[in-house]
């Protein structure tokens, strides 16, 4: 019989899973646990164990119909004991009638589908050290200076839910620079570096074709100068992968991008860049 007591963290608690994720190797962002919290107050569970927080995870749901699944840890010395399952329960009730994402370790992906998760795709990290571009893309412009409600309706074309307060945060987080380019007055690329525990990651990136990615990349490339720097992309996404491969970066892991159900149809072919394994 499992002791554990189940919550909610709060938003300033949510660091608790953040670092929990930095311990596992999974590098998040800097500002990440304040973006985090914006989607959905109520998403981040706790278990706790007479007062110590031993498991965790997030089912933020976006709206009513999809919601998505990250963080899900159990401290060590406190696994198989039933928190996992416990702790898993609450997140999936916490979606109710939602489609559920996630983004799992290959390892787990058979214990995903017993709860009825099917996979969609891979995503694969890549990850390396990447020199500064001599000279960034002129006709690239911050990411800012565009009409939120365009990248509002960008995002749609990729992304199976609405995240609009999310996306504000994500792209005027500390830290956080963003680029776009346009091409005949229409949004054709844009994207988002961070800092991370280390180096920095892309995501999201967003484009029409291989050419407008690579403009992104090197304008964020040059805005950090260079060094460490991660890309999530769809295994699917053949011209991600070789952009991903162009810049010398290499395979570091790969997740299960799985589904409780149908999405509404997305343009997998224009991301070059998840923004998050942990919301999607």
């Amino acid at each position: 019989m499992s002791d554990l007591q189940i919550r909610n963290l709060r938003p300033e608690e949510i660091a608790i899973a953040v670092d929990w994720a930095a311990a596992e190797g999974w590098n998040p962002g800097l500002s990440d646990a304040a973006c985090f919290a914006i989607p959905d107050a109520k998403g981040f569970f706790v278990g706790e164990v007479d007062g110590q927080p031993v498991a965790a995870v997030s089912c933020v749901n976006y709206d009513d119909r999809f919601a998505f699944l990250g963080f899900y840890i159990v401290r060590s010395g406190f696994r198989d004991r039933g928190h996992g399952l416990r702790i898993w329960d609450a997140a999936i009730a916490h979606a109710g009638a939602r489609v559920i994402g996630l983004d799992g370790v290959v390892a787990q992906q058979d214990n995903y589908e017993k709860s009825g998760f099917q996979l969609a795709y891979a995503n694969i990290r890549y990850g390396g050290i990447v020199a500064a571009p001599l000279r960034p893309p002129a006709d690239v412009v911050a990411l800012d200076t565009i009409p939120f409600a365009r990248v509002e309706a960008d995002d749609a074309t990729v992304f199976p839910a609405p995240r609009s307060a999310f996306l504000r945060a994500w792209i005027g987080a500390s830290g956080h620079v963003g680029r776009a380019l346009l091409r005949d007055g229409k949004l054709a690329a844009w994207g988002v570096i961070r800092p991370c525990r280390t180096g920095r990651k892309i995501g999201p990136l967003v484009a029409d074709d291989r050419a407008a990615a690579d403009a992104i990349v090197q304008a964020l490339l040059a805005s950090a100068n260079g060094g460490e720097i991660f890309l999530d992309v769809p295994a699917v996404n053949r011209e991600a992968i070789a952009l991903a491969e162009s810049l010398g970066l290499k395979p570091v892991f790969e997740t299960a991008r799985m589904y409780t159900g149908p999405i509404p149809p997305l343009r997998i072919d224009r991301v070059f860049g998840v923004t998050s394994f942990e919301l999607g």
